[in-house]
Order: structure tokens, then sequence, then C-alpha cells
């Protein structure tokens, strides 16, 4: 095999990307598609020339494809992810691979009995300065982490929220800016920070007529004793393009910040640690010198995760975002929203049974969403 055949369950406006850009690969084609929704299959379908059909086991089962990407609604991830990897074929799912941790826990389980490749749409993993700053964290330049920082804005209208039925709700989403907006932030905050083992989480609905957070906080305790804050909204303007939305990372020999795409590096000479043993000056500090980061270019996007994905299954390469390294995320979301409906302290690993019932309770008490025109339309901010 030199070019993997790709299936695409889910026509919705993400989706279609994902068509656009495996179209502008070598490794792969995209050879059928599926969508509950009959007209919308039939209309990409044809404009593709592909095999097009309204039940996702159906096209599973066609025999016409290697892979399948997950671009549907976030709850029929796992189900959609499962019943792929049981018939043999590579999974590449959206984010989050699911809206709880005992489904994510599921998918990995399945994956890994399948020995098929499963990997998850974090793109921004393909970033040339994330793949530094990873490098950097695990070089050990950074040293023990003592402190972690995410703000990270990510504005919605009310448009947005009215534009489809599951949109803002509970059955429909899961969650709100967590689960909607926030995984791709997170997930790099994890990479870099790692996941914490408590986290003190306030949530509310502050602007937007919805049933889920539109804002959410938290404080985080990580197994070495570090401390952390994450803030997340749909309320505020900015973000990465005016560098508001930004990362740190502080330890004990440097500090690392990410913002609006760029990446600084402040080393401390000697480590705080060494410092405070040695130092006799009443009002002496380390040295702080700032490094010149050297980027080396890289692919970056969607395509990217699409091509790396297939390159994997072809034995060439190794996957940029592995599909287990997504259950750091919803770890992370389902404690943070588990923590501020209950207003208590939760521990990570989250209690999989305490969610999930939880989750249902939140589902059974949320209205019926009616949208007479609902739009698929993919976001016109990615490029």
């Amino acid at each position: 095999m030199d070019k993997v055949r790709i299936g695409l369950v889910g026509c919705g406006g993400m989706g279609q990307k994902h068509i656009e850009y495996a179209g502008q690969l070598t490794n792969c084609e995209v050879t059928a598609v599926s969508d509950v929704h009959c007209d919308t299959a039939k209309a990409v379908g044809e404009k593709h020339g592909v095999k097009y059909f309204t039940d996702y086991n159906e096209l599973i089962n066609s025999k016409l494809v290697d892979a399948v990407i997950v671009a549907t609604p976030h709850y029929f991830h796992p189900e959609v992810a499962i019943a792929a990897l049981k018939k043999g074929l590579h999974v590449l799912c959206e984010k989050p691979i699911a809206v709880n941790v005992s489904a994510a826990d599921k998918m990995i389980k399945a994956a890994k009995k399948s020995k098929k490749v499963f990997g998850v749409m974090y793109q921004e993993r393909a970033l040339a300065a994330i793949r530094k700053a990873r490098e950097i964290v695990e070089n050990g330049e950074i040293g023990e982490i003592r402190r972690t920082l995410m703000i990270e804005p990510n504005y919605r209208s009310q448009a947005y929220y009215d534009s489809g039925s599951w949109r803002g709700t509970w059955k429909g989403e899961g969650g709100g800016v967590l689960m909607n907006q926030a995984p791709h932030g997170i997930d790099l905050f994890m990479i870099l920070g790692g996941l914490p083992c408590k986290v003190q989480a306030r949530t509310r609905t502050k602007l937007h007529k919805i049933e889920v957070e539109d804002e959410a906080d938290a404080q985080l305790y990580y197994p070495n004793g570090a401390w952390g804050y994450y803030y997340t909204t749909t309320n505020e303007m900015a973000g990465e393009k005016y560098k508001t939305a930004r990362i740190e990372v502080c330890g004990d020999k440097a500090l690392m910040i990410y913002s609006g795409g760029e990446l600084r590096l402040l080393k401390f000479k000697p480590s705080i640690t060494e410092h405070n043993k040695t130092n006799t000056q009443v009002w002496n500090a380390p040295e702080v010198e700032e490094v010149k980061i050297e980027l080396q270019p890289a692919e970056k996007g969607h395509k990217e995760i699409i091509r790396n994905f297939c390159a994997t299954i072809l034995g060439q390469e190794k996957l940029i975002a592995p599909g287990e390294q997504g259950l750091m995320s919803v770890e992370f979301i389902d404690a943070l929203i588990l923590s501020g409906k209950t207003g208590k302290p939760v521990e990570i690993p989250v209690k999989r049974s305490k969610y999930d019932k939880m989750l249902e309770k939140l589902k059974a008490s949320g209205i019926v969403k009616v949208v007479k025109n609902a739009v698929r339309q993919t976001d016109t901010n990615i490029k």
C-alpha cells in the first residue's frame, strides 16, 4: 500500500475541510463519506466523486477504506471509532476523543486490542514553536516544574450557539467552552506542563443563553507539589492573535512562555535551588538570560496531522498526536466540570462512575433545543 484510502464520517464544516486537506496530500485519498443527513452525504459524495452513506457502519464494512476520520459531534466519537477499530481500520478522531473519561478508556482499549493506528486531531502539536517547547521540557532545560499558567480566551457569539441544535447543550456537546473550544489549548498545556493530580475549579454561564459553561477557571495541584492556574472563556475577545492567550511553565532552571505563536525561554543562572542554597547577599538574585530560540521549519495544521497519520500507517513515521494521549485532556476537562458543579476539589484520575452519573443528570435536565435553519459551516478563521 502506497496510498491510504480514507473514509470520512461526519460531513459537517470540519469534516468537509478534512476532505480538502486530504486532497492536497500524496499519501492518501478520500474514497467514501458518511453523514446522517442524506442530502449532505449525497452532496459531499457527488462533489468529490466518491461513494456516500448515511450509516457509518455501511462505510466501515464497504471495504472501500483503510482508515476513518471521525468528525461527528462529540458523543459519537467513541461509538464510531470503536466500531472502525473492531473492523481493523485505522482511526483519526477529532478532539476531544470522548466527552467522558470512561468512554475514552474504551476507545484506547479497543485501539490497543486492534493494534491499528489511533490518532487524535490535535493539530497545534505540529507547530514549530510547540515542537521546540516539547524538546525544551523533555531535555530538562526548565528543571523541576514549580508553576504553570494558561490563559485562553475563545470568543463565541450567541449566533454561533444558535447555529446548531447540539451547540451549548449537555446532550449535544457534553460541556461548554471546556469541551468544545478549549481542548486544543488544554492539550498543549498538558504536554508542556503535565497533568495535575488535583483541581479546584469554578464554572459558570455568564454571557450566553446556553446550558453549559462559557467560563471556567481552576487552581491546579501537581504530584511534585507544583501549583498552577487555568482560565478559559467564550466571553472575552483577543486571544492568541493579540498575544493575550498564553502558557507559562516555570521550573527551577528556567521560565518558558508561549504566547501568540511565539516561544520565549528565560534561563536562571544559577538555578533557584542552587542560588537559594549558596547566596549570602541580602538583595542578590539569579541572573536571567533570555535564550534565542531557533525554530526548525515544519508543516503545520490539520493537513500535517492527516499526512503524519497516513505516514504512520505506511510505517514511515511516528504519530505526532497519538490517540491514547487524548485521555489527558479529557481527564482535565472532566475534572474541572465535576469540581465546578460540586464546588469541591477533584482528584485525577477522575472517578469514572461519579462523573458519568453527574453527566447523565445534566443531560436529563437539559432542554430540547430546536434550530430551524442550522448552519454547517467551517470556522472561517481556520486556514
